[in-house]
């Protein structure tokens, strides 16, 4: 017998349950739907005006008019939710990000038209101030060093904009100490307490940002630079789940681990810890990285694709439940395989058979393409 109380082979043969598509498909521990994918896109001034983003082959800065089609499209795929990434023009950038907090700004109209236009589809916003100011740091400098609480007050009026505007879920990604409690306090004294919060609580100093910095034009700004105090130390493990307690603690309806697939370890220990729903970002750098190397033959793209996905929303004992993949193309063709071409999309499962909550809740997808016509089976 083994460890786990099964016979030994030859008794029991691994392979039985893998014999063929229609008993691989009855065993499989997880799946993944449209349902478990946030599309973020990204967006520019103009009137029907797209610019490919170089580092990120398939994805497309839109202005507003084409992202309000595509958002409708990705509705029609079953997608509930998209998180909204401004272009800031050069010439609004100032060292303290006031643009952030205008009211009429880029993210607040996108907003406004997306919810006049899909009032059903979920908008998420994120709050920082790094594609606004012309450091390209997150935050308020001074004497070179990113001040916490006099940012932390910009924050405020940056969420409260934008939850005015019709965002439903405000996202603070700048790291700064305690901008979870003050945000929340500020969106309830306004009486915007229906708005929720999706803390990037576990937000690494990676290397794997710098296509989206492209994408933002943030990485101009930022120059050598880097946001090492205020982001987390990619050594760190333990002290994610303390970053995830207080922002627990300070109201956070939410909370994710960024970027996904290099820290899934961490996705698993902070679903462990808390039971909240967690997300995984599936970041710029990880997209181009698999995207690179199938423009040279070296991987499958859609295989990849899938592959990852399922390595993100993976069932676990505990684990992250939704990942954000980082392209048009990845939430439409996860969409087109799961949904079958003009069907509803699949049933979540969201727990197995033998009632496992899943690893990941959510992901974030990024690339989409036309859905592709007739049945795709994954």
């Amino acid at each position: 017998m083994t460890q786990h109380g099964q016979p030994e082979f030859p008794s029991t043969r691994m392979r039985r349950n893998r014999s063929s598509d229609w008993v691989r498909r009855l065993t499989r521990e997880s799946s993944v739907t449209p349902d478990d994918l946030i599309w973020p896109v990204f967006v520019q001034e103009g009137k029907d005006a797209r610019a490919p983003v170089p580092s990120m082959p398939g994805v497309e800065r839109l202005s507003i008019d084409l992202l309000v089609q595509a958002v409708g499209e990705a509705k029609a795929l079953g997608i509930p939710a998209v998180a909204v990434f401004p272009v800031t023009p050069q010439e609004l950038k100032t060292p303290d990000g006031k643009e952030a907090t205008n009211a009429d700004n880029l993210v607040c109209r996108t907003v406004r038209s997306i919810k006049e236009a899909h009032p059903d589809i979920g908008v998420i916003c994120d709050v920082a101030l790094d594609p606004y100011t012309t450091h390209g740091q997150d935050g308020i400098v001074r004497d070179g060093e990113v001040l916490n609480d006099e940012t932390v007050r910009v924050l405020c009026q940056q969420a409260l904009v934008q939850a005015q505007a019709g965002c439903d879920v405000i996202a603070p990604s700048d790291m700064m100490d305690g901008r979870i409690g003050a945000i929340r306090g500020a969106l309830d004294t306004e009486g915007l307490e229906r708005v929720s919060l999706l803390a990037y609580s576990a937000k690494y100093a990676s290397a794997f940002y710098g296509p989206f910095r492209d994408a933002v034009g943030s990485a101009q700004s930022l120059g050598a630079a880097d946001k090492r105090t205020y982001q987390m130390n990619p050594a760190n493990g333990d002290e994610a789940l303390r970053e995830v307690a207080l922002d627990v603690a300070e109201g956070a309806d939410m909370v994710m681990v960024k970027p996904g697939m290099p820290y899934l370890d961490i996705v698993r220990r902070v679903k462990e810890a808390f039971g909240l729903p967690t997300f995984a970002y599936q970041v710029s750098g990880e997209y181009a990285m698999l995207r690179g190397a199938a423009a040279q033959g070296w991987l499958d793209w859609d295989k990849v694709l899938f592959e990852h996905a399922e390595l993100q929303t993976r069932r676990r004992q505990r684990g992250p439940d939704l990942r954000r993949p980082r392209n048009r193309q990845a939430p439409r063709r996860l969409s087109t395989a799961l949904a079958c071409s003009g069907e509803r999309p699949v049933p979540n499962r969201r727990v197995s058979a033998g009632g496992v909550p899943r690893c990941t809740d959510v992901s974030f997808a990024i690339e989409c393409h036309a859905p592709e016509s007739g049945r795709r089976r994954w």
